[in-house]
C-alpha cells in the first residue's frame, strides 16, 4: 500500500515538473525582446538584483536603477517590479533586464494615452534650448515648448519661465522618435476667449474697471481688462504732463481706469485714468488771479518760452519776452533749467483753452518807467553800437536798453546809403536823445540822433551862400541831366545841363568830369528841400563882364572854363563838319 502511495506522489511531482517546464517553454516562445514583463526580486547582491520573470533563466538589473532621488537603494527580495527584456541571454546565461527603461516606456504609454484623450499634461520648465524651452513632464521625460507657444504674445526673456510649473497641451507626439511638442498658448487662448465673452457682456461706457498693464508704447498703455485689451492714451493718464507712460506704469501693474469709449462691434475700448479724479482747471479761474505771485517747477523748455507746473495738471507759460525787462534772451535755457523752482506773476488765465500766461520780469521794477525822467529829450548819451541794420544803428545806452539812430539822423549833409559807411559794430558813439515812445506799457522805442550834436548847417547856408554869389566848387558826380558839385564840405548843389554853357550840350560828360575844379554862381537856395541850384555859365558871364570892365587880371596863357568848353564844343562841331 505504501508503495502505491509513494508511486502516486512521485507521479504527481513529475506532472508538476512537466507542467512547469511546459509553461516555461510556452512563455519562452511568447516573450520577446523589448517586452515589458512582471518580475519578482529573488535576491539582492552587491551590484545587481536578481529577477525572476518566469523565463527559463533569471535576469539581473544594476542596483543603480533602484536608486532614489536621495541616493538610497530601494529594493528587496520579494518585490514585484516591471522590467524591460533587453536580451534573452548574456554571456553568463542570464536575461538582460532594465527597470529604468521599463519605467520610461510606461510613462510614454501614459503620455500617449493622455494625448489620445486630449488631456492636459503638467510639467516644469527646466532649461532654455534652441528655439524655446525644455519641459520635464511625467517620469522625467523631456518635452519641447517652442518660444511662440509660451505665451499669447512673443516673450523676449524666456529665462524668466525656468523653474515654473504649468499645464500644457501636446500639439505633436512621436513615440518612436521620443519627440513631444507642447503648447501653453493654446490653453491661454481658450481662457482668454472665455474671459473676453464675459467681459464684453458687462463692459459699459462710464464704468470704472480694473485691469493689468499688458504693454507700454510711446503713445499709451494697453490694459488687459479680462480677455480684451483697452488703450489708455498718454493724454488720458494724468491732468499733468506725462512724457512717457513708463513714468507712471510698469508691465504687470494693476490699475483702476474709466471706460471712455466702447465699440462692441470692433471690440475697441478707450480708457482714462485722469477722468477718475477732478479736473484741476475747473477751479483755476478762482485760484490763479492775474497779479498773483505763484511758485512752480520748470517742466519744459521751448524756443518761445518755459512751461511752469503750478500744480499737478496745471501749467503756465512764461513767454521769452516776459523773462527780463532788459536782457536779450535768445533762449529760455539762458534764464532757467528744467527742474528749477521759480516764482512768477500771473498775467492772464484762459480756462477755456487751459492756458495761463506768466511773467518773471514783473517781479522786478520796470526800468522803462524811469526812462522819461532819466533821459529827457535833448540829453546827450554815450554807448556802443550793438547792431547795424539797413535803416540805422542800435546804440546801447544802458544794459539791455537800446536806442535807434535812424539813417536820416546820422548827418545833416552827407548822403548815407548804408550805416556801415560811417559806423562799425562796437564803435562808441555820442548821440542826442530825440524821443521815447511808450505805448500800452510795451517796451519803449528810443529815438537817437547823431547829427543833432551839431547845428544844422542849412540854417546858415542862405546867409553864407546868397543868390548871385560866385564860389569855387569841385565836381562830384556827372549825370545825364547835369552835375553835382561840392561848394563846402558836405554841402552840394546841382548844375543843370542847361546851366553848364550857353551852347547846347547833349551829354555833360563831354565837358565835365569828377574831381574837376569849377566856378559856379548861386542861382537858388531851397531850405525846405535842402537843394541849391548852381550855374557854371552864369559864373563865366560874370567873369567875362568883370574882365571887360577891367576888374579881373587873368594870368597869361591861362584858359578859363568857358575857353575850355568853347574849345571842346568847337572840336565837336568840326568833327561833325568833317563827317559831312
Amino acid at each position: 500500500m505504501s508503495d502505491i502511495v509513494e508511486a502516486e506522489s512521485q507521479n504527481q511531482d513529475d506532472e508538476e515538473s512537466f507542467a512547469a517546464l511546459f509553461e516555461a517553454t510556452l512563455r519562452a516562445e511568447e516573450v520577446k525582446e523589448g517586452d515589458i514583463l512582471k518580475g519578482t526580486v529573488i535576491s539582492v547582491g552587491k551590484d545587481f538584483a536578481i529577477i525572476d520573470i518566469g523565463y527559463k533563466s533569471e535576469g539581473q538589473i544594476p542596483l543603480d536603477e533602484f536608486r532614489n532621488a536621495d541616493g538610497s537603494i530601494d529594493v528587496q527580495a520579494g518585490d514585484e517590479v516591471d522590467v524591460l527584456l533587453e536580451s534573452r541571454e548574456n554571456d553568463a546565461g542570464m536575461c538582460v533586464l532594465s527597470k529604468e527603461k521599463a519605467d520610461r516606456l510606461k510613462v510614454w504609454d501614459e503620455i500617449s494615452a493622455a494625448c489620445e484623450r486630449d488631456e492636459l499634461i503638467e510639467g516644469t520648465i527646466s532649461q532654455r534650448v534652441k528655439g524655446g524651452l525644455s519641459v520635464t513632464i511625467r517620469g522625467g521625460v523631456k518635452a519641447f515648448l517652442p518660444g511662440s507657444q509660451v505665451d499669447l504674445r512673443p516673450v523676449r526673456n524666456l529665462d524668466a519661465f525656468i523653474g515654473q510649473s504649468f499645464k500644457f497641451k501636446a500639439i505633436k507626439f512621436n513615440k518612436k522618435r521620443g519627440n513631444i511638442v507642447l503648447s501653453r498658448r493654446v490653453l491661454l487662448e481658450k481662457e482668454r476667449a472665455a474671459l473676453k465673452e464675459s467681459t464684453l457682456e458687462r463692459l459699459k461706457e462710464g464704468q470704472i474697471v480694473e485691469g493689468i498693464v499688458k504693454n507700454l508704447t510711446e503713445y499709451g498703455a494697453f490694459i488687459d481688462l479680462g480677455g480684451i485689451d483697452g488703450l489708455l492714451h498718454i493724454t488720458d493718464m494724468s491732468w499733468g504732463r506725462v512724457n512717457h507712460p513708463s513714468e507712471l506704469f510698469q508691465v504687470g501693474d494693476h490699475v483702476r481706469v474709466k471706460v471712455l469709449k466702447f465699440n462692441a462691434d470692433t471690440e475697441r475700448v478707450s480708457l482714462g485714468l485722469k477722468q477718475i479724479s477732478e479736473d484741476p482747471w475747473s477751479k483755476a479761474q478762482e485760484k490763479y488771479i492775474p497779479g498773483t505771485v505763484v511758485r512752480g517747477k520748470v517742466v519744459s523748455l521751448k524756443d518761445y518760452g518755459a512751461f511752469i507746473e503750478l500744480e499737478e495738471g496745471i501749467e503756465g507759460l512764461v513767454h521769452i519776452s516776459e523773462m527780463s525787462w532788459t536782457r536779450r534772451v535768445k533762449h529760455p535755457s539762458k534764464m532757467v533749467a528744467v527742474g528749477d523752482v521759480v516764482e512768477a506773476v500771473v498775467l492772464d488765465v484762459d480756462v477755456k483753452n487751459n492756458r495761463i500766461s506768466l511773467g518773471m520780469k514783473q517781479l522786478e521794477p520796470n526800468p522803462y518807467e524811469q526812462l522819461t525822467e532819466n533821459y529827457p529829450p535833448g540829453t546827450v548819451v554815450k554807448g556802443k553800437v550793438r547792431n547795424i541794420a539797413d535803416f540805422g544803428i542800435f546804440v546801447e545806452i544802458e544794459e539791455g536798453i537800446d536806442g535807434l539812430v535812424h539813417i536820416s539822423d546820422m548827418s545833416w549833409t552827407q548822403r548815407v546809403k548804408h550805416p556801415s559807411e560811417m559806423f562799425q559794430k562796437g564803435d562808441e558813439v555820442e548821440a542826442v536823445l530825440l524821443n521815447i515812445d511808450t505805448q500800452d506799457g510795451e517796451k519803449p522805442k528810443i529815438s537817437l540822433g547823431i547829427k543833432q550834436l551839431v547845428a544844422d548847417p542849412w540854417e546858415r547856408i542862405p546867409y553864407d551862400f546868397p543868390e548871385g554869389k560866385i564860389v569855387d566848387a569841385k565836381v562830384l558826380k556827372v549825370l545825364d541831366f547835369g552835375a553835382f558839385v561840392e561848394i563846402e564840405k558836405g554841402i552840394e548843389g546841382l548844375v543843370h545841363v542847361s546851366e553848364i554853357a550857353d551852347e547846347h550840350i547833349e551829354d555833360p560828360r563831354q565837358v565835365l568830369a569828377p574831381g574837376q575844379e569849377v566856378k559856379v554862381q548861386i542861382l537858388s537856395v531851397d531850405i525846405g528841400e535842402r537843394k541849391i541850384g548852381l550855374s557854371i555859365k552864369s559864373a563865366q558871364r560874370a567873369h567875362e563882364m568883370a574882365d571887360a570892365q577891367g576888374y579881373s587880371s587873368p594870368s597869361a596863357g591861362t584858359a578859363t572854363l568857358g575857353d575850355l568848353i568853347g574849345q571842346k564844343l568847337g572840336d565837336l562841331t568840326g568833327d561833325r563838319k568833317g563827317d559831312k
